[in-house]
């Protein structure tokens, strides 16, 4: 299968591991991965924020940039479900009604990374291995706007070597939400000390999820507490072999 990367801005700038081992493990799995170098920013930001009308040429972009593919992936539910569900929303508010079209057609061949290998590609087992114990984060907008559900964990599940240990109140929010995290600091700051002791009591090695943005901000605050807990995106994991 011929699928093409959606990087996200976060793994352009800070995160690249995350964008690399999403090509390492589909190209182990068999499949062509290509890299459209016309993509930028979904526009999240800018609708999340109040700025719908500067995010309408980023939707125009992705709709131009991705519309030849038949598969695109996306290693962020947060990114993810920002191109199903406001793309086409963004472009009928401004009166676009052949944008929004075209973003709708295009969001329905958008599949964050969990949602691609389970659903699309029908695995699960997908041959890592990964000696760690590893709690997983499911993020806000992967379980309630992309609603991937189990599939990440369902895919951790299989990885050898791996002890997966269940995080306490794991679907309760780690306090980044993007710029809620700037406005509303100190309960951002709150909810993140909870998601750390939830964190470390189970006594994981690694804590993983599907969005960088919120592995970011629990990252940062894991490592200023010294708890020497690291953070790991998904795609890190399962793209991990005995042999790499």
């Amino acid at each position: 299968m011929r699928i093409a990367l959606f990087a996200t801005c976060l793994a352009d700038t800070l995160f690249p591991e995350a964008a690399k081992a999403t090509v390492r493990l589909l190209e182990r799995l068999g499949h062509e991965v290509v890299f459209p170098f016309e993509q930028t920013c979904c526009g999240q930001m800018h609708i999340n924020t109040g700025y719908q009308k500067d995010a309408l040429p980023l939707v125009r972009r992705y709709a131009k940039t991705f519309d030849p593919y038949e598969v695109i992936v996306v290693p962020s539910g947060s990114c993810a479900g920002s191109i199903r569900h406001q793309h086409g929303m963004v472009a009928s508010a401004y009166g676009d009604a052949g944008l929004a079209a075209r973003s709708e057609s295009v969001a329905a061949r958008t599949y964050e990374l969990s949602e691609l290998l389970v659903d699309v590609l029908g695995m699960e087992d997908v041959g890592a291995y990964y000696p760690h114990r590893v709690t997983y984060h499911p993020t806000c907008h992967s379980l309630r706007m992309t609603r991937v559900g189990d599939k990440p964990l369902r895919l951790l599940r299989q990885v050898r070597g791996l002890d997966l240990v269940e995080l306490p109140a794991a679907e309760q929010c780690c306090g980044f939400g993007g710029t809620f995290s700037i406005k509303n600091a100190e309960t951002s700051t709150a909810m993140l000390a909870d998601k750390m002791t939830n964190i470390v009591s189970t006594g994981a090695d690694v804590c993983t999820a599907g969005d960088t943005s919120c592995l970011m901000h629990i990252g940062g605050g894991l490592s200023r507490l010294r708890t020497g807990v690291r953070t790991v995106h998904l795609a890190e994991i399962l793209a991990s072999t005995e042999y790499a």
